[in-house]
């Protein structure tokens, strides 16, 4: 996992926010084998909002069940 996804995931609260130490003129998060641990139990229950492209053909067809289609009206081609 990408480092800027944990900071994102702790940002909004969906994983804990593991101990910050100070090294020098720098924050630091200390990561404990217990907060690793955690955050690997709860990564699987996190949604993170994205889609498969399998989802998002089941939701294309949920939504075109039973609604009419809008059709375009043809331009007539009749010369005067």
């Amino acid at each position: 996992m990408h480092y800027i996804t944990l900071q994102r995931y702790i940002s909004s609260g969906k994983i804990p926010v593991p101990k910050i130490i100070k090294i020098g003129g720098s924050s630091v998060r200390a990561w404990t084998e217990k907060d690793v641990e955690k955050v690997r139990k709860i990564l699987p229950t996190i949604k993170n909002g994205r889609k498969t492209r399998y989802q998002k053909v089941q939701e294309k067809q949920k939504a075109q069940a039973g609604v009419p289609v809008p059709h375009k009206k043809r331009k007539s081609s009749k010369k005067k």
